[in-house]
């Protein structure tokens, strides 16, 4: 007897033949993107594997095996990421003097984030982790602007939206793997200090494929020799979209915050960490997409939803009934991310001004690092002495000005984007 019948065996060559299509065009999408972008994005997956498998592994390691109170967790992120504020606008603009060298800064920058994860490990009391944390945030602080320029600088106008969700795709890929080793191998009986110790192996690998990274043609290079008051200045609308992601960020304190509270709802260290990979999960899964359609629509439009997506989430965890609710608001969180982390970056490149590049991504990053600071030693002490919901509160309600500024730049007409020339 025959197991499919004519009607079934044209139904099954159709579902195949539309999956080949679809295959087809992401594979097309994807060498759309240029070589040094991909490459760039591999670098990331494999940093941010170390990274992640770390990042819902070290709150814990700092409250449970090194004893340290909740405010510490705020105290370490808000120091680390303010000592890396000024390093993060230096590396930017060094990397547009001269032949406006972006490779060195990633370089140093990876690599010093791989040497900081066996400090971690060995630490012996908190202190060492904030030393730890000091080194990484310093590497990022150097590769950041840097190697966002070094995206912009390799992708044609047309589709800077789309590399910047590329990259953050791969790299939050990196950002889902990195939790699922950490969750099987803390199931297979490793301590959270085993675990730590192992990361040190995908970060060192991250700084040696730094070598496959090339630096990126000048767009116009008699436009780029500027230097002191012959630098390009920066546009009125660039200062505008700085401003709305300063007023955001003052209220978007340390994902650990988001840790913490789903263990404070009862949920146990290994689902913690399955629930943060499902949140990354979601957010590689979505940062490409909504990257690409940034090229075709206003890009405040895309963050604005990003931002609207936070709000309710960040009061889903403030009023969240128990620990049930910890699923839902993780993947509905990967949804605010993507659209806002690679989106954001190409929106800066709107207004970056040839010659200013590294510069604009320093800035920006210096700028939000200087608001994490603020907002993460602000959500350590909110959480310490008014409770767990108080510094979710605070999130939503810095996002809803963000959000309310936002809306009125789009009706302006000062959305219209400047193309990257």
């Amino acid at each position: 007897m025959p197991t499919h019948t004519p009607d079934s065996t044209d139904r099954s060559r159709r579902r195949f033949a539309s999956r080949g299509r679809l295959w087809g065009r992401l594979t097309a999408s994807r060498r759309r993107i240029p070589a040094n972008v991909r490459s760039l994005s591999w670098v990331s997956f494999a940093n941010d594997l170390a990274s992640e498998m770390l990042y819902p592994i070290v709150p814990l390691f700092l409250t449970i095996t090194l004893g340290a109170p909740v405010a510490v967790l705020g105290l370490i992120e808000g120091i680390a990421e303010g000592v890396a504020v000024g390093l993060r606008g230096v590396a930017g603009r060094l990397s547009d003097l001269g032949a406006a060298r972006r490779r060195p800064w990633i370089a140093a920058g990876y690599g010093a984030s791989a040497a900081a994860r066996p400090i971690v490990a060995a630490a012996p009391a908190w202190g060492y982790v904030l030393a730890g944390r000091l080194v990484d945030r310093a590497g990022k602080a150097a590769r950041t602007a840097p190697r966002d320029a070094l995206i912009r600088d390799s992708t044609p106008p047309e589709a800077v939206g789309a590399a910047f969700g590329y990259h953050r795709a791969l790299d939050t890929a990196g950002a889902v793997v990195g939790p699922l080793v950490a969750v099987a191998l803390l199931t297979a009986g490793f301590s959270l200090r085993g675990v730590i110790w192992l990361a040190v192996l995908p970060g060192a690998v991250a700084a040696l494929l730094v070598f496959r990274v090339r630096e990126a043609s000048r767009r116009s290079p008699s436009e780029t020799e500027g230097t002191g008051a012959g630098r390009p200045a920066m546009p009125r609308a660039f200062w505008t979209v700085l401003a709305i992601w300063v007023v955001f960020s003052l209220g978007n304190s340390s994902d650990v915050f988001l840790i913490l509270r789903a263990e404070n709802l009862g949920v146990g260290t290994t689902l913690t960490v399955l629930a943060y990979a499902l949140y990354n999960l979601v957010y590689a899964s979505l940062a490409w997409p909504f990257g690409a359609l940034s090229d075709r629509v206003p890009r405040p439009a895309v963050v604005a939803v990003g931002l609207a997506v936070f709000v309710l989430v960040y009061l889903g965890f403030a009023l969240a009934p128990g620990s049930w609710a910890i699923w839902p608001l993780f993947v509905v969180y990967g949804i605010y991310i993507a659209a806002t982390e690679g989106v954001a970056r190409a929106w800066v490149a709107d207004y970056a001004p040839e010659g200013a590049v590294g510069t604009a991504y320093g800035l920006f990053a210096a700028a939000s690092g200087g608001a994490l600071l603020v907002a993460s030693v602000v959500a350590g002490v909110l959480w310490s002495q008014v409770g767990p919901a108080a510094p979710f509160v605070l999130g939503a309600a810095a996002a809803t000005v963000a959000l309310f500024f936002l809306i009125v730049f789009l009706g302006s007409g000062s959305a219209n984007r400047r193309p990257s020339v």
